[in-house]
């Protein structure tokens, strides 16, 4: 057998294997061997039926299977041992002159090779960080919440301004159908709080969703839909009341706070400001760091510069789904596909560069961790250790799964390895101001 590369260009290269009967032969003559012991043909006693016959029946699909094997296995051999970082999937080229009774099989292999870059994290201050703090007015809003969602609450006939309304948001169109509660004073607007107030059980409102409440993002979690879906959207909805309410508040007493920290750890309001403020930058921190990881992505995508063999890969993924594509549809998968492609390329490198890795044991401890807040979230504080070594291992066995939670922990590291690598331009702001410039 004799393997070789050709290099096209600096992103191109074709493989030639020619497989001569040497390589092949010792195998096909012991598979033939165990065919005869095995034939039932009538007329001969098992395992006496002549080798003539045999190979005439079977001598040649076998070569063929076996020849296909070896070909495969060698090019997979010789791709690892020549260490080449190939994009994509080794691509046959087809010979309509091919002769499964020549002397010399030749066999041809077009492959994409992965570019070779260098990724700059040396530039300060091109990238925009958030450091999003809770406001008095936050804080001040969220005690209020809690004070409502432990009043007693009252059910009445007809709504107020100070009244909950709960009922379903219909716009078939847009395919939304979302029960929600919301307060008649969050309504933006005498024209949309007219409407409700005096509604009755039952009565359907029409509501246009332009401005119909202070903010897109308690729209979006009203109605139901994504952040690309609620810009700009302007439709009519129609509202069905299903229940009205009025809550007085509770009192920020020590029954309360008992009934929100059974730890006795918050005693006063200031307390249980401190402790709002504290719960609510942690979850601001995350929303911020993800930010930042997609702020850091997009920078390197379109600031780290090389090309990628794509008329091979347009010509791969024309032929590497269940369906083949023309060359439309394979340049259209290309254009969709080509930033992911390179976001890939870019944090490999980085990974294998600053040797980040990640092995089973931090798996395990990454998802025991997940694990862990989802339990808490239910109420379930101290879970044994055994049972979150059990529950990781069997989301594990997932792959789909694993892959995710993979995913994630190689954004954490890389995030904190951008953290350390990187200055950035940091801004101060509250919520609603993150919300406003992230995803305007």
């Amino acid at each position: 057998m004799n393997i070789t590369k050709e290099n096209v260009d600096a992103l191109n290269a074709v493989v030639k294997i020619d497989i001569v009967a040497d390589d092949y032969q010792a195998k096909v003559a012991d598979l033939l061997a165990d065919y005869r012991k095995k034939a039932d043909i009538p007329g001969f006693r098992k395992g006496h039926v002549p080798m003539g016959m045999i190979k005439k029946q079977y001598g040649k699909s076998i070569m063929i299977d076996e020849v296909n094997k070896l070909l495969q296995s060698s090019l997979n051999k010789f791709l690892a041992d020549e260490k080449l970082e190939i994009l994509g999937n080794p691509l046959p080229r087809m010979k309509e002159d091919f002769n499964w009774d020549a002397a010399v099989f030749s066999f041809e292999f077009e492959v994409g090779l992965a570019p070779t870059f260098e990724i700059n994290l040396s530039e300060k201050n091109k990238i925009q960080q958030y450091k999003i703090v809770a406001t008095d007015d936050l804080i001040n809003e969220e005690v209020k919440n809690i004070q409502t969602r432990y009043g007693n609450v009252n059910a009445i006939d007809e709504a107020t301004e100070n009244a909950s309304v709960t009922g379903t948001f219909v716009n078939e169109e847009k395919e939304i159908n979302k029960k929600a509660t919301f307060l008649v004073k969050d309504l933006k607007g005498k024209k949309n709080e007219a409407k409700v107030i005096g509604a009755k059980l039952g009565d359907v409102i029409a509501l246009e969703t332009k401005k119909l409440f202070e903010d897109d993002h308690k729209l979006q979690q009203i109605l139901g839909v994504s952040h690309d879906e609620i810009h700009d959207l302007d439709i009519t909805v129609t509202f069905t009341v299903e229940d009205i309410t009025t809550t007085a508040p509770a009192d920020l007493d020590k029954e309360l706070f008992d009934k929100l920290f059974a730890d006795g750890s918050v005693t006063s309001v200031t307390e249980l400001k401190e402790k709002i403020k504290e719960d609510a930058e942690k979850q601001f921190l995350q929303q911020g760091d993800q930010q930042l990881l997609n702020a850091v992505t997009e920078y390197l995508v379109e600031n780290t510069k090389f090309d990628l063999p794509a008329d091979f890969l347009k010509k791969w993924l024309a032929n590497a789904g269940e369906k083949p594509l023309n060359a439309a549809e394979a340049t259209a998968e290309y254009e969709k596909s080509e930033k992911g492609l390179r976001y890939q390329l870019i944090e490999g490198k980085i990974m294998k560069d600053n040797d980040i890795k990640i092995d089973y044991k931090e798996l395990i401890d990454y998802a025991k961790g997940f694990i862990r807040t989802q339990m808490a979230q239910f109420g379930n504080m101290n879970p044994e250790e055994k049972e979150l070594e059990d529950i990781a291992g069997r989301i594990l066995q997932n792959q789909e799964e694993a892959q995710k939670l993979q995913a994630q922990l190689i954004s954490h590291k890389l995030l904190a390895f951008f953290k350390e690598k990187i200055s950035f331009k940091t801004k101060e702001v509250s919520y609603e101001e993150f919300i406003k410039e992230v995803y305007k």
